[in-house]
C-alpha cells in the first residue's frame, strides 16, 4: 500500500473525531482539540460513564493529563461545564452538583490517588454528626418560624447502615478558586462540593449523605 493511501484514512478518522468535538456543548475546542483527538485516536476515551460504563476513565484521565478538568466534557467523560458560582456566605460554601456521575467518581478514587489530590474516607456517622448539630441548634430556637431539616437524612438509614457506610471525599493539594473547585468536582463526577474560605476544595462522593467533612486537609492550602 502506498504512503498516500495510508494518509487518507487517518485524515478521515481525524476529521470524524474533530466533528465529535463540535457536537459537544461547552467543550473548549481551542484548548482541547489536539489532546482530545490524540486520546480518541488511541481509543482511550471510548466508554460512557453516564451509562454506567467507566472502564476507560482512568486511562482517559492519564491521557488528557493536566487538561482533564478543562477537557473531560469534550469526550463525554463529565458533564458540560457550568460557570455559575455560588456566593461565599459562610466559612465554607457547599453546593449540590446537578448531574453527578457516581461510576466516574468511584473509578478515579479507587486504588492509588491521582496526582495533586488526596482521597479520604470516613464513616457516614461522622458526617451526620455535623448535620445533627445543626438540627439541634435550629430546634433550640424558640418562637422562630424556622424550617428544620429534620431527621430525614438519618431516617433513611438504620443504625447498622450508618456504621457500615463510608463517605469518600477528595481534597486538592493546592488552593483553588470557588469556580475552579466546582469545575474540578464536576469533572470528577462528584455529587457535591465544599469550598473552604481559605481556598481549599473538597469534592464529595455519592456515598456521602450530607456535605462531607468540615476539616481542611488540602496539603498546600491549610492556612
Amino acid at each position: 500500500m502506498r504512503p498516500g493511501q495510508l494518509i487518507l484514512p487517518a485524515a478521515t478518522a481525524l476529521l470524524f473525531l474533530l466533528s465529535r468535538l463540535s457536537l459537544t456543548s461547552g467543550c473548549n475546542k481551542a484548548l482541547c482539540a489536539s489532546d482530545v483527538s490524540k486520546c480518541l485516536l488511541q481509543e482511550l476515551c471510548q466508554c460512557h460513564p453516564s451509562d454506567g460504563n467507566c472502564s476507560c476513565c482512568k486511562e482517559c484521565m492519564l491521557c488528557l493529563g493536566n487538561l482533564w478538568e478543562e477537557c473531560c466534557d469534550c469526550v463525554g467523560m463529565c458533564n458540560p461545564k457550568n460557570y455559575d458560582e455560588s456566593p461565599a456566605t459562610s466559612k465554607s460554601t457547599v453546593e449540590e452538583l446537578h448531574r453527578p456521575i457516581p461510576s466516574l467518581f468511584r473509578a478515579l478514587t479507587e486504588g492509588e490517588a491521582p496526582i495533586n489530590m488526596m482521597v479520604v474516607s470516613f464513616p457516614v456517622s461522622e458526617e451526620l454528626s455535623h448535620h445533627e448539630n445543626l438540627v439541634s441548634f435550629l430546634e433550640s430556637l424558640n418562637n422562630q418560624n424556622v424550617s428544620v431539616p429534620g431527621n430525614t437524612v438519618r431516617s433513611s438509614f438504620n443504625s447498622q447502615e450508618i456504621s457500615e457506610h463510608m463517605c469518600t471525599v477528595v481534597y486538592f493539594d493546592d488552593c483553588v478558586s470557588i469556580r475552579q473547585c466546582k469545575l474540578y468536582c464536576e469533572s470528577m463526577g462528584g455529587s457535591k462540593y465544599r469550598w473552604f474560605h481559605n481556598a481549599c476544595c473538597q469534592c464529595i462522593g455519592p456515598e456521602c449523605v450530607d456535605y462531607g467533612s468540615k476539616a481542611v486537609k488540602c496539603m498546600n492550602c491549610l492556612v
